[in-house]
């Protein structure tokens, strides 16, 4: 078969794949939270491995300390944030009509001598704009509520996935690779390693920096007294996970609760300046700490890469488009040099 033809077919069956992950988008979402899981938690067990503790015993010690970490989190965390959330959606027509109030307020002190009916156009372009997106929020907020039950099943499947893919990982993987053709059986498993460990250690370096960047948002919004720290916290610790973009996002919600809270532009320098430290510290502290070896992905690629797969499969296209992308290019850089090539 030619390259060409190869290149027709490699295509086709992945368009084919591709339409039929989103058409299995709820059981695949499920999969993925299982898959990543058990990314992040084997390393656990393979160091109880090699304290000479087999594997079934270092899952169960695994899933012992994970329960006893999960009630903790159900009992105290989960309501704190239930009614954080609650006490928003409920408040949320406060925070519309404090909006509106300040942008005829704007419009009243801004209005230029020239232009003033384009000028009026465009504030109340922004007040029917507010109503339209609360409108929306709404919708969302039930539309969410109906996906519960099925989170709720995601989570109660996933510990069931999670345990067979750690228990079967070793038989699984010498599955996949009794498939390989033998002549470059040794070039793809050599690959998959190196896939694996940029993978790898981008997944859980993200986690690790997502963390810590919302507990520091959190801690800084308790200080500077906006309101709703937590949700805006976690909010900033999940927006860590989009590059450059990411910054933004999570400065957009504090800005907006500071500034109706406080109406003066002095809060807004000091959140800016508490989320300028907190991701100075991500980016030139944490992030070389945790990365130890960087994706060296284009940055255009990157929001590209992360806007395509956001819009095709939402929260895991964000999560999983840079190791993807990573993956991507190491296989190429692979291919380039001849790795795969037939042996005569």
């Amino acid at each position: 078969m030619s390259t060409a033809n190869r290149s027709i077919v490699l295509a086709v069956v992945t368009g084919g794949l591709i339409a039929a992950l989103y058409a299995l988008q709820h059981t695949v979402s499920c999969f993925l939270l299982s898959f990543v899981l058990a990314y992040l938690l084997d390393p656990f067990v393979v160091f109880l491995e090699k304290r000479k503790l087999r594997r079934i015993y270092g899952i169960l010690a695994l899933y012992t300390v994970l329960t006893v970490v999960s009630l903790l989190f159900f009992v105290y965390l989960v309501p704190l944030i239930s009614m954080r959330w609650h006490d928003l959606v409920q408040n949320l027509p406060v925070y519309v009509q404090k909006t509106k109030l300040l942008i005829v307020s704007l419009k009243t002190r801004f209005t230029p001598h020239y232009g003033s009916d384009e000028w009026s156009w465009l504030f109340d372009a922004l007040s029917s704009g507010l109503d339209k997106g609360v409108a929306k929020v709404g919708t969302g907020v039930y539309a969410a509520a109906a996906q519960v039950v099925f989170n709720l099943f995601n989570l109660l499947l996933a510990p069931i996935l999670i345990f067979f893919m750690l228990i079967y990982k070793q038989q699984i993987l010498d599955g996949i690779a009794s498939w390989l053709p033998a002549r470059n059986r040794s070039a793809i498993l050599e690959l998959g390693r190196e896939i694996n460990a940029s993978i790898g250690g981008y997944i859980r370096g993200q986690l690790i920096v997502s963390i810590i960047v919302a507990l520091l948002s959190i801690a800084a919004l308790f200080y500077l007294n906006v309101d709703y720290p937590i949700i805006n916290g976690l909010f900033a610790g999940l927006a860590s996970v989009i590059p450059f973009v990411g910054v933004i996002l999570a400065t957009i919600p504090p800005l907006f609760f500071a500034y109706l809270k406080f109406q003066s532009g002095i809060a807004l320098l000091q959140v800016v300046s508490a989320f300028a430290v907190i991701y100075f510290i991500e980016g030139y502290l944490i992030k070389p700490i945790v990365f130890k070896e960087a994706m060296d992905l284009n940055p255009l690629v990157t929001i590209i890469v992360v806007m395509a797969f956001g819009e095709l499969m939402g929260f895991w296209g964000i999560l999983l488009a840079i190791p993807i992308a990573a993956a991507f290019k190491i296989l190429t850089y692979h291919l380039r040099r001849g790795d795969f090539a037939d042996e005569g």
